[in-house]
């Protein structure tokens, strides 16, 4: 039972909700699978990490702090721009607010 999905495909990772639960759930649903995936590998971290999918606000700040850690960048794609928003960064080769593809 998950009341939030993540998975890493083709570089991008994918968030959806799960099954219908409160925020208290589901933030630790989502830090559950984030310990899951980085204890098993499936987040090697990098330069640059893209995320796309529906997120609740609470969800977000776990996403953050923990992929903040292990990835130079962290972009969140905005389907009213239809590009990705640096909104972590540690990598000189991007700055807060960059859109890329």
């Amino acid at each position: 039972m998950s009341t939030y999905k993540i998975e890493l495909k083709e570089g991008i990772l994918r968030v959806s909700f799960g099954e219908a639960a409160k925020n208290d759930q589901i933030v630790r649903d989502a830090a559950a699978r984030l310990e899951e995936m980085a204890t098993s590998d499936e987040l090697p971290g990098g330069q640059l990490l893209k995320i796309n999918g529906p997120i609740s606000i609470p969800v977000a700040f776990v996403l953050a702090h923990k992929l903040a850690h292990i990835y130079g960048a962290v972009a969140f794609y905005d389907p009213k721009l239809g590009k990705y928003v640096i909104c972590i960064t540690h990598n000189p080769s991007y700055k807060l607010g960059d859109l890329i593809d």
